[in-house]
C-alpha cells in the first residue's frame, strides 16, 4: 500500500498542527487527506517526502518504512461519553506527553467505561482501573498468540516508563506477562499496586458521534464523518482557523474515520452552524452509516460497505448499538466491532479466472468487541446473501439484549420487563433514551422513567423536544 501515515499521537492535535499538515498538503497539489484506524492522518499514493527542515516535530512514516505505531488513546471520549470519574483530559495529555520517542509497538492507553475507542488492539494496552492513577496493562506482543495480563496495576505516571523497558525486553523474547513483569521489576524502580479485583468493562451500546451536541451548560462537540474518508484540505484550513477564532485548542481523531472537535462556545454555535451549511457538510448520518470500520483507500470495502447499507435501509432494519467491520483475511487481526465481515482471498492457482468473492461473517461474544471473542457464523457465502445475514445477526442481538444488560433475579420478571421496554426514540434523529442508562450528558441518573423526566427535557444529541419521543416495546426492539 503506497500510502504515507502522519503519527498524531494519541489522537490530539492542535489546529495549528492540523492547518500545517494541510499547507503540506496543498503545497503538494492534494485535496483531502484520510484518517486511519489507530487516529493517524493518511496521505494518498503519490505524497512525496517532506524536507526535514519543514517537518517540524511531525512524525512521518512514508510507504514500506516501519518508523514506529501511533499511540492510540481515548482523550476523544472525554467530557463527552462515559468515563471513569478520576481520568480527566488533562491526564490524558500528562501520560500522552511522557512518551518523548516514537513507539515501536502498538499502544492503547483507555478508559473502559467509554466505548468509542478500542481498548484491546494494540500490542501493550493500558486501562485504567478503579483506583485513581492506576491502570491494568494486557500484553499480546507480535508473535504472541493469546492476550496476557500483567500482574500488577501500573501507576500513571510510570507508564511511558514501563512501556519503553517492555520494548527494550524485545530482543530477549519474553514469552509471557510474568516473564516482562520480572525483566521490568529487574530493570526500573516503580509504583505498582496489587490486583485487588478483575477489570470491569460494562456493555453499553455504541454511542452517536456525529453533529453537534451538547457539553456542559455552555459548551457544544461537533463530531464530523465523511462516508468516503476523504477530508478536504480547504475545508480543514478554514476550520482551523475558526478553531482558533473560538479560542478552541485540540482535535481528536476516532478510530472510525472522523473527527471531533470539543469545546464550542454556546454564543459560538450559530457561527459553525453556518460555515458547516456554507460547505454543504452533512452531520446526520444515520447509525446504519455511521458505525462501520473500514481499511484506508481500500475501493472493494467502501463498494461492499455501500451495498450493504442500503440494502439494510431498504429492509428498514435497525443497527442501534451495533458495530461492523469489512477486512481482508486475516485471523491475527485485532478486530474492534461487533460483528466482522472477511473477504477470503483468491485460490492461488485460480487468480487467472476472473470469479466471485467470498465473505465470512463472525460476531463477537455477546456483540461486545471487548471480550475479545469471535464467533465464525458463517463461512464462503456470496455477497448477495450476506445482507440476510446480517438481518439474522441483528435480531440475535436485540433478542439477547434485553437479557444481558438487566441482572435482575426470577423473583422479579415484571419489573425487569418494565425497565426493558421503557425506551423512547427521538423521531428527529433516532437517538434512544433507555432508562436503564439514564442520561449522564444532562446529568439524568439511571432507573429515572421517560415518564418521570421533566417536561423541559430535550434530546441530548439534536435537542428536540420531550414531546417528538416515541415509545418502543421490547417486542418492537427485539423485532427491528
Amino acid at each position: 500500500m503506497e500510502l504515507t501515515r502522519l503519527i498524531v499521537k494519541g489522537g490530539v492535535i492542535s489546529p495549528g498542527e492540523l492547518r500545517e499538515i494541510a499547507n503540506m498538503g496543498i503545497a503538494q497539489g492534494l485535496e483531502t487527506i484520510s484518517f486511519g484506524s489507530r487516529q493517524d492522518i493518511i496521505f494518498p499514493k503519490g505524497f512525496t517526502a517532506v524536507d526535514k527542515d519543514k517537518i517540524g516535530k511531525h512524525h512521518f512514516v512514508y510507504p514500506n518504512e516501519k518508523s514506529g505505531n501511533n499511540i492510540v488513546s481515548s482523550y476523544v471520549s472525554t467530557d463527552i461519553f462515559r468515563n471513569t470519574p478520576w481520568l480527566t483530559g488533562n491526564k490524558f495529555l500528562y501520560i500522552l506527553e511522557q512518551f518523548k520517542i516514537q513507539p515501536k509497538l502498538k499502544v492503547n492507553i483507555t478508559d473502559p467505561k467509554q466505548q468509542l475507542v478500542p481498548l484491546f488492539t494494540g500490542h501493550v494496552n493500558f486501562i485504567a482501573s478503579h483506583h485513581e492513577d492506576y491502570w491494568f496493562v494486557y500484553i499480546r506482543l507480535p508473535k504472541w498468540d493469546k492476550m496476557e495480563i500483567y500482574p500488577v496495576l501500573i501507576y500513571s505516571w510510570n507508564i511511558a516508563d514501563v512501556y519503553y523497558a517492555i520494548e527494550k525486553i524485545l530482543e530477549e523474547e519474553p514469552d509471557s506477562a510474568e516473564m516482562i513483569f520480572q525483566l521490568v521489576s529487574d530493570a526500573l524502580d516503580t509504583n505498582n499496586r496489587t490486583i485487588d479485583k478483575p477489570l470491569n468493562i460494562p456493555f453499553y451500546p455504541f454511542p452517536y458521534y456525529e453533529g453537534m451536541n451538547k457539553l456542559g451548560i455552555d459548551q457544544y462537540w461537533l463530531g464530523l464523518y465523511w462516508r468516503n474518508n476523504l477530508y478536504d484540505l480547504d475545508f480543514l484550513k478554514e476550520m482551523c482557523d475558526l478553531c482558533f477564532d473560538c479560542k478552541i485548542g485540540k482535535i481528536c481523531i476516532t478510530p472510525w474515520k472522523s473527527f471531533i472537535v470539543k469545546g464550542i462556545p454556546k454564543d459560538r454555535k450559530l457561527d459553525w452552524e453556518k460555515f458547516l451549511g456554507k460547505k454543504g457538510i452533512n452531520v446526520r448520518h444515520s447509525l446504519l452509516e455511521l458505525n462501520w470500520h473500514l481499511p484506508v483507500a481500500m475501493e472493494w470495502a467502501l463498494n461492499l460497505k455501500t451495498f450493504l447499507v442500503r440494502t439494510l435501509d431498504q429492509f428498514d432494519i435497525s443497527t442501534y448499538g451495533l458495530t461492523f467491520g469489512l477486512s481482508e483475511y486475516n485471523r491475527e487481526g485485532h478486530y474492534f466491532t461487533s460483528i466482522v465481515v472477511e473477504k477470503n482471498e483468491s485460490p492461488k492457482d485460480l487468480e487467472s479466472i476472473k470469479i466471485r468473492d467470498t465473505y465470512n461473517v463472525l460476531f463477537a461474544k455477546n456483540f461486545d468487541p471487548n471480550t475479545k471473542e469471535y464467533i465464525v457464523h458463517t463461512q464462503d457465502v456470496d455477497k448477495l446473501e450476506l445482507p440476510n445475514i446480517l438481518i439474522e445477526l441483528s435480531r440475535k442481538y436485540f433478542e439477547g439484549l434485553g437479557n444481558s444488560i438487566v441482572e435482575i433475579s426470577a423473583t422479579t420478571t415484571s419489573k425487569k420487563e418494565k425497565k426493558i421496554q421503557d425506551v423512547h426514540q427521538c423521531t428527529e434523529c433516532l437517538t434512544l433514551y433507555n432508562s436503564e442508562y439514564g442520561d449522564v450528558i444532562q446529568g439524568i441518573e439511571k432507573g429515572v422513567l421517560f415518564k418521570d423526566l421533566p417536561e423541559t427535557y430535550c434530546c441530548s444529541l439534536c435537542e428536540s423536544p420531550k414531546i417528538n419521543f416515541i415509545a418502543l416495546s421490547g417486542e418492537k426492539l427485539g423485532s427491528l
